[in-house]
């Protein structure tokens, strides 16, 4: 049997949320955990990635509502899975795009925003 919590967001709570955060931050990834506790392998891989290059940029943690921000961040990306980085809000993808991106040398310019 595997524990699975109530959500404690509504699902407009968390699309607004989404909204938000994808709008009002040039780089901002979606995550479980946060950036100085991430909670799987691909979020830390994403915060580190991401941190190479940007020093302030912006966490949000899916955990307490993952249905709901997964649904929610699907409508932005037809992405189902975390993490999700977005940059001035557009989707660039999850931790495999940006070690890709790295790999290739284009991540910073990818992550700059200035």
């Amino acid at each position: 049997m595997t524990f699975s919590p109530e959500s404690e967001l509504s699902a407009e709570e968390v699309q607004k949320r989404v909204d938000e955060a994808i709008a009002d931050n040039d780089v901002v990834l979606f995550m479980k955990g946060n950036r100085l506790m991430p909670q799987c392998g691909y979020s830390q891989r994403a915060v580190n990635l991401i941190s190479q290059y940007v020093d302030e940029f912006e966490t949000v943690d899916v955990l307490p509502a993952l249905p709901e921000f997964r649904e929610a961040l699907e409508s932005h990306s037809d992405w189902e899975t975390t993490p999700q980085a977005f940059v001035d809000g557009e989707f660039i993808g999850g931790s495999d795009v940006l070690a890709e991106l790295d790999e290739r040398g284009e991540l910073e310019e990818t992550l700059d925003v200035e």
